[in-house]
């Protein structure tokens, strides 16, 4: 069974790992150990972490080996000037290029995060959230950008914490309008207001502080469900 598992599904589960702490910055990531936790051969493990450090997930020290990377405070911040940049411009660039199923998934998002805003969700609307920049990245129609919007937001999401905005309906109420200016093409209009949604949303990250070097979850099968085609 271990052969039959990629190099990309292993990235994404060592990823997922380091995104949500169970492996903690500065932690060293030993081959062995990595291919016992997730059940696999230490080929892909291997491939799997050349491509986390060429993102900056991973990164190589002098007798240590691969470890998991520990930004610090000015590249985390960096990381909300670069999403302030790029948001816009794939908002811009999915009013060029949506295709009618592009749009049909972002009115069916926009609409449950609507409704879920009334209800008070979370974790369900974070969920959300995410499904709709990913998919209006995806709309962009421009493989490099989708690639680089992903990568930034799966950064931010590991050194900050994003509270719940305290009024979750008026962002959806953005995530609308930036649709509609979608819909009609109107790129400047959905530039300037996904501009504007970024901007209000900076007061609600927090920057992560690490809890120690544990690492938690010692074994796990790659759940390769999880892994998109």
């Amino acid at each position: 069974m271990r052969g039959h598992i990629s190099a990309h599904a292993v990235c994404t589960a060592i990823r997922d790992d380091i995104v949500s702490g169970a492996l903690a910055p500065g932690i060293r990531l030993v081959e062995e150990i990595l291919a016992a936790r997730y059940d696999v051969s230490r080929v892909p493990v291997r491939e799997a972490l050349r491509t986390l450090q060429s993102e900056g997930f991973v990164t190589t020290r002098h007798h240590a080996g691969a470890c998991v990377a520990e930004p610090g405070e000015q590249e985390a911040a960096d990381l909300l000037d670069i999403r302030a940049l790029l948001e816009p411009l794939g908002a811009a660039r999915a009013a060029a290029r949506r295709s009618p199923a592009h749009l049909k998934v972002l009115r069916g998002l926009v609409r449950l995060g609507r409704e879920r805003a009334r209800h008070g969700n979370p974790a369900e609307l974070r969920q959300l959230d995410g499904w709709f920049h990913e998919t209006l990245a995806q709309a962009a129609g421009s493989p490099s950008l989708t690639a680089l919007l992903t990568q930034v937001r799966r950064k931010i999401e590991w050194m900050y914490v994003v509270e719940p905005p305290p009024r979750a309906g008026e962002s959806w109420d953005e995530h609308g309008a930036v649709l509609d200016a979608v819909a009609r093409r109107d790129a400047e209009r959905a530039r300037a207001l996904m501009a504007a949604h970024v901007e209000r949303s900076l007061p609600v990250h927090r920057l992560r502080r690490p809890a120690g070097t544990e690492v938690r979850d010692p074994k796990r099968p790659v759940n390769t469900a999880r892994v998109r085609p």
